[in-house]
């Protein structure tokens, strides 16, 4: 019998339905793969800004872990938005004996700009989950905060920061450009000693961008699950999420910045 293809997301929720787990599952499942969850985190939040957010008790997320692994076997996991020192080791210890790949997206503020990782829970993301990494994908923003630098302004600072990146262990790094100015968003992956590969698009004028991140470590997710090797299956998902935000504004959605078209390429 045919393996089906599996991805699991840990991550929190986002009741607008724009990034988090929802999102990853759309990514999940518009890139052919069967998505599933374990939920960190439950936030309050729409389009304009994030109201609550309430935490999972650590012993549930690591039921869910438990529950998920004892009988799916995904073949990729893809951790998101982890909030607490708490939980953080808590998916850490639940992994230990996971054999598959692990995307790491250090998810620290919302689109709208509120916070989604406590203060206290950079240092445990740094040394309880860089070094499981098989791939870490931060925005510029977030490569700044782990590393305690100002944020890259140019490729040649983009590509410093991801090998400083790598030296805290993660096997490869996926430095993400579209906080980047200019006409051109450049995404670097760095995964050793050898030149980055640079996956450039450009810059889309819209403002419905809710979920990119989430949306692309997702897309990366579930081309690694069908068997791509790393440099592959992130060109598919860049072209993925290029294809998802130009076809955002098809979509009517809030009235912030609302998210892009996972489905893009079967809605009528």
């Amino acid at each position: 019998m045919k393996t089906t293809p599996i991805a699991l997301t840990i991550a929190g929720s986002d009741s607008g339905g724009g990034a988090g787990i929802q999102a990853d599952l759309k990514a999940f499942s518009a890139n052919h793969v069967y998505g599933a969850s374990v939920i960190t985190a439950v936030t309050a939040q729409n389009t304009c800004k994030v109201t609550a957010v309430h935490a999972i008790p650590a012993d549930v997320v690591r039921a869910q872990i438990d529950a998920v692994l004892s009988d799916l076997k995904p073949q990729v996991i893809k951790l998101g938005m982890l909030f607490s020192p708490a939980i953080i080791r808590t998916v850490a210890n639940a992994l230990s004996g996971y054999d598959g790949m692990v995307i790491l997206d250090p998810v620290m503020i919302a689109k709208s700009g509120d916070a989604l990782l406590q203060e206290d829970a950079v240092e445990a993301l740094k040394s309880e989950l860089l070094p499981r990494a098989d791939l870490l994908t931060p925005n510029l923003p977030e490569a700044a905060c782990l590393l305690g630098r100002d944020v890259a302004q140019d490729l040649t600072s983009q590509e410093d920061q991801a090998r400083a990146l790598l030296a805290l262990g993660p096997k490869a790094v996926l430095m993400k450009g579209g906080h980047s100015t200019g006409v051109t968003c450049t995404d670097l992956l760095l995964a050793g000693p050898t030149a980055p590969l640079l996956l450039s698009a450009p810059r889309v004028n819209t403002r419905n961008t809710h979920g990119t991140g989430c949306t692309y470590s997702a897309a990366i997710a579930a081309q690694l699950a069908q068997g791509l090797p790393l440099p592959a299956a992130v060109t598919a998902a860049h072209g993925y999420l290029q294809q998802a935000i130009i076809a955002a504004d098809q979509l009517t959605i809030g009235s912030g910045h609302g998210p892009v078209h996972h489905f893009y390429a079967v809605w009528s």
